[in-house]
């Protein structure tokens, strides 16, 4: 079956060509990991389960985590709720952080554990050493290709002597230092390699807010209430053991497209992130099998993704970049 499987993977992949943040190129390992499987008294899916939240837990350094249906989106509108409170600071990168400050706005108006929020360009954020309860960010902010450090974002945490909450959905596994934060949400199909359709949030001590809604309570989801994202993680099951070949793949596609590009590129190397890199140049595809990533911000450039050989592991060489051009 596994030969047969893999030269259908080969085909698939071999018809679409990815420069998109997520999901990355098909895996062999996503589709060999799904099984029937049910959350409740399944001993075997409770070992691949545990497996994954194991691997899980490693990659991002924290203690305890939480597994629920949807996307990212889900689970940092669950990390807010449960999590942030009291005054907060939301470090503003783009389209992603609007997102965190919309989800922000809306827990103050409705459970009033936020008091206050200040929403400060990241340009302006080594300035910054005011009291805060909580900082949030996006360590990557796909919409623009740009990277701001995790440890960067500790020292404003240590500064402002409050805790750190991350939007990791673009930088979870591909970045280091996510264990400097307090807590993090993000998505089973990006930076993990797995197929869509499973969020997580991971922390390290509890949460304190009360929320009474069934859905984003993070209680709801610790205790597994409702149905989990059970394909979502078994799609993952086989990623973990060797998530390290997967990550080179983007390593080296990042690599090359950087030095192929290189009089186009906007940001200094620190602020350049792995999963995709923003350009002054309009990029174009070569033929119709290829995907562009059209980014939600207003940009004059492009932003192109590095997620389109990852099925190749370790033997990725770049050459998808055969298939775009820039004018």
């Amino acid at each position: 079956m596994s030969k047969y499987l893999k030269k259908i993977i080969i085909k698939k992949n071999s018809k679409i060509k990815l420069f998109t943040p997520g999901p990355a190129s098909l895996l062999e390992e996503n589709i060999n990991g799904l099984e029937p499987c049910f959350g409740r008294g399944d001993k075997n899916y409770e070992n691949i389960e545990n497996k994954v939240l194991k691997g899980i837990l490693n990659i991002t350094g924290h203690q305890k985590i939480a597994r629920l249906q949807g996307s990212a989106s889900m689970a940092l509108e669950v990390m807010i709720l449960n999590f942030v409170y009291g005054n907060i600071l939301i470090i503003k990168t783009g389209v992603y952080s609007d997102r965190l400050n919309y989800m922000c706005k809306t827990a103050k108006k409705k459970y009033n554990y936020i008091k206050k929020i200040d929403y400060i360009d990241s340009k302006f954020y080594k300035e910054i050493n005011k009291k805060y309860d909580w900082i949030l960010a996006c360590p990557v902010e796909t919409s623009i290709g740009y990277k701001i450090p995790i440890f960067e974002l500790y020292k404003l945490k240590k500064r402002c002597r409050s805790k750190l909450a991350l939007d990791a959905t673009a930088s979870i596994g591909l970045e280091e230092d996510h264990n400097l934060s307090d807590v993090a949400g993000f998505s089973s199909c990006k930076g993990l390699f797995g197929l869509t359709g499973g969020a997580f949030v991971t922390f390290n001590k509890q949460f304190q807010n009360k929320i009474d809604e069934f859905n984003f309570d993070m209680n709801s989801h610790l205790n597994k209430k409702m149905t989990g994202p059970y394909h979502a993680i078994c799609s993952l099951k086989n990623v973990i053991n060797d998530y390290a070949s997967y990550s080179y793949a983007v390593k080296i596609n990042k690599e090359k497209f950087c030095k192929i590009m290189s009089n186009y590129l906007l940001y200094d190397k620190i602020n350049q992130p792995k999963l995709c890199t923003l350009i002054n140049k309009k990029v174009k595809k070569k033929s119709n099998s290829v995907v562009l990533y059209k980014s939600r911000a207003d940009i004059t450039g492009s932003v192109v993704c590095h997620l389109g050989e990852v099925h190749l592991k370790r033997k990725a060489k770049g050459l998808i970049l055969n298939s775009i051009k820039v004018n």
